[in-house]
């Protein structure tokens, strides 16, 4: 499932964490032998305004139109002060989180690339950020970039681990990752101890024990340093935020493989993560976790 990154999508609303991942796209295309699409969403109408009156439609349409006109006209302008030739710009109407999978999708992508924009604080409780929802929807890779604090390299991947029967794909991926990127890989589980009380002894066995475990992981040959690494924490997405800013990791990959009740109501703990880290998330969706 690993495959080969030859076409990136580029989503952008313009805002500066958008055009920042702009910089992560090229990166990674540089790196991978891929080319760069880029997209921008403009939102649609509400439905019931089409039921107006004609003159209303008509103006509508030629707001969108405008929009549009706009929107090519500031990816040209991107595209020449990035130094980044797209092989395609898209323009679409309608809903950034539905519309950037879509588009994915039908265009062959084999990695997605956006900012953290999220919507209104009461926009995020009620319907989650775009970002969410593309990493809900999404079939191929998500890279979700938090903001430009420096010149994009990617040395010191963080990848979580839970010892599901799953992760072995997550791995196999973080592998090619890291071994196309000349990276090393740093292999983390959190020991959730939430609000319970354990003596010092009791913690440390545990993370002795799960230390112990994830060593007897199958490892295989690598051109590159891979290290495994415990740490306690009240929950596995404060843990992983934390030591990937502590230890200065340049990227967090992990999967979305959660049930769809928890992605619902409580929202997984790579959402969690991607919404509070400070270095960029590579999420991999649920059909990578498929046997």
């Amino acid at each position: 499932m690993t495959g080969k990154i030859k076409s990136i999508l580029w989503a952008t609303d313009f805002s500066k964490e958008s055009v920042a991942a702009l910089d992560y796209a090229g990166y990674m295309a540089q790196h991978l032998g891929a080319d760069i699409m880029a997209l921008h969403v403009i939102p649609d109408f509400a439905p019931a305004l089409y039921e107006s009156r004609g003159v209303v439609v008509a103006e509508l349409i030629k707001k969108q139109e405008k929009s549009r006109e706009l929107a090519l006209k500031k990816l040209e302008k991107i595209s020449g002060q990035k130094g980044i030739k797209f092989s395609r710009v898209i323009v679409e109407n309608g809903s950034a989180g539905s519309k950037i999978p879509e588009v994915a999708e039908k265009e062959k992508c084999q990695l997605v690339v956006l900012g953290r924009t999220g919507l209104s604080a009461l926009e995020k409780i009620l319907l989650g950020s775009v970002a969410s929802r593309v990493l809900r929807k999404a079939k191929v890779p998500v890279l979700v970039v938090p903001g430009k604090k420096k010149t994009p390299e990617i040395k010191n991947i963080l990848v979580p681990t839970d010892f599901s029967d799953a992760e072995e794909r997550e791995r196999d991926y973080a592998w090619w990752l890291a071994s196309t990127l000349k990276a090393n890989l740093t292999l983390i589980y959190i020991l959730e101890l939430y609000d319970f009380k354990f003596s010092p002894e009791e913690v440390k066995k545990m993370m002795d024990e799960a230390l112990e475990r994830l060593k007897k992981r199958k490892r295989r040959k690598t051109d590159f340093e891979v290290k495994e690494v415990v740490v306690r924490d009240l929950n596995a997405a404060a843990g992983i935020v934390t030591y990937a800013a502590r230890h200065k990791m340049d990227l967090i990959l992990m999967s979305t493989c959660v049930s769809p009740l928890e992605r619902f109501f409580l929202g997984s703990t790579t959402e969690k993560v991607v919404s509070y880290s400070t270095v960029p998330v590579l999420a991999l969706p649920a059909v990578y976790c498929k046997k």
